[in-house]
């Protein structure tokens, strides 16, 4: 079993720039497909993004396409999330998720397709 562990998060001025770390441990990370996911108080959790395990495939919520890149880097079993030009209603806890897939290729929209699951970390932006 894998063991995913966020970091990165913080407080930033709207506008600003974060880049979050999901960092895998455990157990190889290059067949899981990863998703990222955030929970703003007093919302339900929201699909930010996903990366295949290839990392030939990724796809966006529109609230965060053209503002938010995820990357992977196999070697560090680490995938990234760079959130640019953020905004106050980007605060939220954000999540990584990883599922196990055996089609290099594939992404999960949503929480149901992964398994494993990080702690979170906290994103503030203030305006």
């Amino acid at each position: 079993q894998v063991q995913l562990v966020e970091s990165g998060g913080g407080l930033v001025q709207a506008g600003g720039s974060l880049r979050l770390s999901c960092a895998a441990s455990g157990r190889t990370f290059s067949s899981y497909a990863v998703g990222w996911f955030r929970q703003a108080p007093g919302k339900e959790r929201e699909f930010v993004g996903a990366i295949s395990w290839s990392g030939g495939s990724t796809y966006y919520a529109d609230s965060v396409k053209g503002r938010f890149t995820i990357s992977r880097d196999s070697a560090k079993n680490t995938v990234y999330l760079q959130m640019n030009n953020l905004k106050p209603e980007d605060t939220a806890v954000y999540s990584c998720a990883g599922g196990r897939t055996g089609y290099s290729y594939r992404i999960y929209r949503t929480a149901s397709g992964y398994d494993t699951w990080g702690q979170g970390t906290q994103v503030t932006v203030s305006s």
